[in-house]
């Protein structure tokens, strides 16, 4: 089985695309374990960023280190820069400044309802972007009911009131650039492969991360234990292996056909907080859950064709 039998198979697909969610789902605790361990507090910015250039740029290195390991050819191509700096520049690096700053004037529940709607945004590129991807009604309806699984599983109670302001304007912001930086890395993976450019923009992007980071609180502030440096090993790990797998599912499939599991995203976040950092576990997560199961069949439900009537 080649590469892109794999990645076109039914079954291939959804191991692919969950497997990528539930890495990114864990990513959210995991972040809240690594601030706690290194004493990083929310207001923080500088902190918050030098932290994820420390992560895409070890996630980048791993990547390269180990397919050189494997006998890949990884040597950088000059006539690739210019794709691999719009790749990197919203994939990596804008997404997550305006993700970082927007969460420091937003909650952490408007945030993880907010991370739902890259679905959204990446499904209407695909849209105007492409003529074979164009929304129907089960799109439409399957895009619906994810979004609205994603506020159920991120709502804690039913008296809470949704507050929309600098902060959220610019986490919609970065669900928008990261849902960009997907189309971007499609494309680029027509002349590029996935890992190369993978490893690459993610090296490219975080180096502008750090670069904010350093200037604002210096090159390293932090002092890693045992604990942080293995949390910060396992989030760079995440990164890779996610973006491998979502960026290879991307570059064989329709966007429009594995963008909605980009809704599970939050979905594990919540399971995976509950579990590892003990947060409440209400009902209402798991009526979010079967609501975005739901989303899924119907945004991968082929179209019906009409059928034409014999000829007399």
């Amino acid at each position: 089985m080649t590469t892109k039998d794999f990645f076109t198979h039914p079954l291939g697909i959804v191991v692919s695309a969950v497997g990528a969610t539930f890495l990114w789902g864990s990513a959210f605790p995991f972040i809240k374990l690594s601030y706690a361990s290194l004493d990083i507090k929310p207001d923080e910015t500088g902190e918050q960023m030098l932290f994820a250039g420390y992560r895409f740029l070890l996630a980048g290195l791993l990547i390269l280190i180990l397919f050189v390991l494997l006998k890949r050819n990884m040597k950088f191509r000059t006539e690739t820069i210019k794709p691999l700096l719009k790749i990197g520049l919203f994939q990596t690096f804008l997404q997550y400044v305006l993700f970082y700053i927007g969460l420091s004037y937003s909650t952490g529940i408007q945030g993880s309802i907010i991370a739902g709607t890259t679905s959204f945004f990446q499904i209407l590129l695909a849209h105007f972007l492409y003529p074979d991807d164009k929304m129907n009604r089960l799109k439409v309806a399957g895009l619906m009911i994810g979004f609205t699984g994603v506020i159920f599983a991120n709502w804690p109670n039913g008296d809470y009131e949704i507050h929309f302001g600098i902060g959220e304007i610019l986490l919609m912001g970065a669900m928008l650039a990261g849902a960009y930086g997907n189309i971007l890395a499609k494309q680029g993976s027509a002349k590029m492969e996935v890992i190369y450019s993978t490893a690459y923009q993610m090296v490219l992007g975080s180096l502008g991360l750090i670069a904010i980071g350093a200037f604002t609180v210096g090159l390293v502030p932090f002092e890693f234990t045992l604990k942080s440096g293995l949390i910060l090993i396992y989030l760079a790990f995440l990164s890779a292996a996610g973006f491998i797998l979502w960026n290879n599912v991307m570059k064989y499939n329709q966007v429009g056909k594995v963008s909605l599991y980009l809704f599970l995203v939050p979905v594990f976040g919540v399971f995976l907080s509950s579990m590892l950092l003990g947060e409440a576990l209400h009902y209402f997560v798991i009526a979010g859950l079967v609501l975005v199961v739901a989303g899924i069949v119907l945004v991968n439900r082929p179209a019906r064709k009409k059928k034409s009537l014999p000829v007399q």
